[in-house]
This record gives C-alpha cells, sequence and structure tokens, in this order.
C-alpha cells in the first residue's frame, strides 16, 4: 500500500456500529456512520482534485448505486455502480459491481462484480466492523480501476468515448 493511499485511508473515519440490514435501530445508527465515513472521504477527495464518484443508495440503505471514473491518458472513462449490502454485513464486503463492462476483464465476476477476493477481502475480514462502504470505494474500487482500465483500453476492451 503506497503511503498516498495509507494517509487518504486515515482520513477516513472508522465505524464502530457491528450491524446489518435486518438489525433495526443499530441499522438506522451503522446507515449514519456509513454517511459520515462517506461524506469526509468524498470532501478529502474533493479538496486533493482527486472526486472520482458518485454513490447514493435506496432510503433503507441496502441497494447502492452511482457512477465511477477514471482518467487515462487524459480521456476520461465513466461507468455505473451498483451493489446491494449483504445481510451478513458488516462481516461480509458489498460485491460492487459496474455491469457494463462485464466480459471485458478476467478480474470480474457474473453481472460485473469486480473481483477482490485476493487483496481486499482479507484485510475487510481484519477490520470488521470499523471498515464501511467508503473504505471498499478507497481500498477496493478506487485501486481496481487504476489497475484494470488501462489494461482494458490497450487491450481494445474500452474505447475512448466520443462526444
Amino acid at each position: 500500500m503506497t503511503d498516498s493511499i495509507k494517509e487518504s485511508l486515515k482520513k477516513i473515519p472508522l465505524l464502530k456500529t457491528k450491524a446489518g440490514p435486518r438489525d433495526g435501530d443499530l441499522w438506522t445508527q451503522r446507515m449514519k456512520e456509513e454517511y459520515e465515513a462517506l461524506i469526509t472521504y468524498v470532501e478529502t477527495n474533493k479538496s486533493n482534485d482527486n472526486h472520482w464518484f458518485t454513490l447514493e443508495s435506496n432510503k433503507a440503505g441496502t441497494r447502492w448505486f452511482g457512477k465511477v471514473w477514471y482518467y487515462h491518458e487524459q480521456v476520461k472513462y465513466e461507468f455505473d455502480l451498483e451493489f446491494d449490502i449483504p445481510v451478513t454485513y458488516p462481516q461480509n464486503a458489498p460485491e460492487l459491481s459496474l455491469p457494463e463492462l462485464e466480459g471485458k476483464t478476467v478480474k470480474m465476476y457474473r453481472g460485473g462484480k469486480i473481483c477482490l477476493t485476493v487483496h481486499f477481502h482479507p484485510l475487510w475480514s481484519r477490520n470488521v466492523p470499523r471498515f464501511g462502504i467508503a473504505h471498499a470505494m478507497a481500498l477496493g474500487m478506487g485501486p481496481w480501476l487504476a489497475a484494470e482500465v488501462p489494461h482494458m483500453v490497450r487491450e481494445g476492451y474500452l474505447v475512448p468515448p466520443t462526444k
């Protein structure tokens, strides 16, 4: 992990409430913590001119959707992001999905779910319940985009968008 990632990660608040979607009032508390961490992470990214995603949820906080983007060779590649919070959350991380990229890289599962098993899931498991959605974005989605978008462009699976 690079020093800049470590510094960025230190600015994301750690969560305290160990609760999932079936835990009633505890889930409401967990969602407050999730939003606080996400807002802090987004504000930090914006202040460092590194804003790269938008995210929102349904009212229950169980279905999330938004956009992620990555600049490669001065071209912006933007993708829809979606994921559900598993019932076993936070013991299990959400499976982040970029459906339009399905089949374009081997580091992806059916439905456009990005592969995070080798590097991210062990880290998540060691940090339950302290890690949340903002951590999944910072340590999962961000590095995945940085590794895979340039590869997909080089291989011709992604072409620069037309205006």
